[in-house]
């Protein structure tokens, strides 16, 4: 299966870049991994709404350029469906399962996803009702993908 993690921003963190380096070499063994990383938007200091909006817009225009039509697409989103570890292998075994060999999870900015991404999702995957930082949903999506295949 190949695997395209899609982000927003880079990872500046050394130790987070430490954790990530780890988890795709243990990952590397069961499956083809990619990370691609575009350019997130710079968000003013008390932007309205509106302005939110259209940053968003543009992070999803850069996402979308980068997932091919091929790509099963899964959008991390807080409103998403809450899996355990275990029922999240059972869904990627079934995407293996059902032919389906090339899949797409996007990693959102610090604003989320656009609307245009979350229509264009074939699943929304929530891993908390809590919001964590979109360096860190990195980790945490490599470490339950490593769980997935182990």
């Amino acid at each position: 299966m190949n695997i395209t993690i899609v982000t927003v921003g880079k990872i500046k963190e050394k130790y987070l870049a430490n954790a990530i380096a780890q988890y795709s070499k243990k990952l590397s063994k069961y499956c083809k991994l990619e990370v691609v990383e575009v350019p997130d938007e710079k968000t003013p200091d008390n932007a309205s709404d509106a302005e939110e909006i259209k940053i968003k817009q543009r992070e999803g225009e850069k996402i979308l350029k980068v997932v091919n039509d091929n790509m099963y697409l899964i959008a991390l989103a807080i409103e998403g469906k809450k899996l355990t570890s275990g029922e999240f292998q059972d869904k990627i075994k079934m995407l293996e399962n059902n032919g389906i060999s090339s899949v797409a999870i996007v990693i959102g900015g610090s604003l989320g996803l656009s609307d245009a991404v979350l229509k264009r999702s074939d699943y929304k995957l929530s891993f908390s009702n809590m919001t964590f930082p979109h360096q860190l949903m990195r980790v945490i999506l490599l470490e339950q993908l490593v769980r997935c295949f182990k």
